[in-house]
């Protein structure tokens, strides 16, 4: 019996070697990555969705817009057609949480800047306080790429139901009056379909990796 088991020895061997390869390449062709979700209203805590739009289970987009950006050029969805891109929502003379957000969207610009399927978006919610002229010097002073990266003000009742009702962004409800104020930390991954297809923490550096992965992960999935 010994000296059965001496004689396939080496074969029991290659066999594993083998099976382990084999395994290793199927479990590898079959994880490549996980297809990203296409977020509807009713997928989403009900805490960021108004309700108007909350049982929605399908076809959400982001709609038209009509902005101005750090340059005073009009910026619409042509702008961004056939695009992937990241949207978030800060303003100039926060303090808090919104350096770190806009220091995240520049390590993200680094990534993405000799890709031309990928593009930023960040709103204003005190478009009355940001002006063209006052984006411009932010976007300066924060390295903003004008090709990859657009800051846009305009009508601040469109960009806060923007900010409600298509990226789903946000915790609160308000009019877009003079007295509503949006302070939000998410960033948004929208497909080139105008979908949503991911959420992230703007303010955490883990969530920015995560961001960047599901980038990569987008642009493999078919359109």
């Amino acid at each position: 019996m010994l000296s059965f088991f001496k004689a396939y020895r080496w074969f029991a061997l290659v066999f594993a070697f083998i099976s382990i390869i084999i395994v290793t390449i199927i479990y590898n062709t079959l994880n490549v990555y996980q297809p990203l979700p296409i977020y509807q209203p009713a997928m989403v805590s009900t805490e960021l969705v108004d309700s108007t739009i909350q049982y929605q289970k399908k076809y959400h987009k982001i709609a038209d817009f009509s902005l101005t950006n750090q340059n005073g050029k009009t910026i619409t969805q042509k702008d961004y057609k056939d695009k992937i891109y990241v949207a978030d929502f800060f303003f100039t003379t926060c303090q808090t949480i919104c350096p770190i957000m806009t220091d995240h969207m520049a390590q993200v610009q680094k990534e993405i800047l000799n890709d031309p399927d990928i593009m930023l978006l960040s709103h204003s919610v005190t478009p009355e306080i940001d002006t063209p002229d006052r984006l411009k010097q932010y976007a300066v002073e924060k390295g903003v790429n004008d090709t990859k990266w657009n800051l846009v003000t305009g009508d601040k009742k469109q960009i806060y139901e923007l900010a409600r009702k298509s990226y789903l962004a946000v915790k609160t409800t308000g009019t877009g009056d003079a007295y509503d104020m949006i302070h939000t930390e998410n960033f948004m991954l929208i497909d080139k379909k105008r979908q949503i297809r991911g959420f992230y923490d703007g303010t955490k550096a883990d969530d920015i990796d995560r961001l960047l992965d599901d980038i990569e992960i987008l642009k493999k999935q078919k359109p």
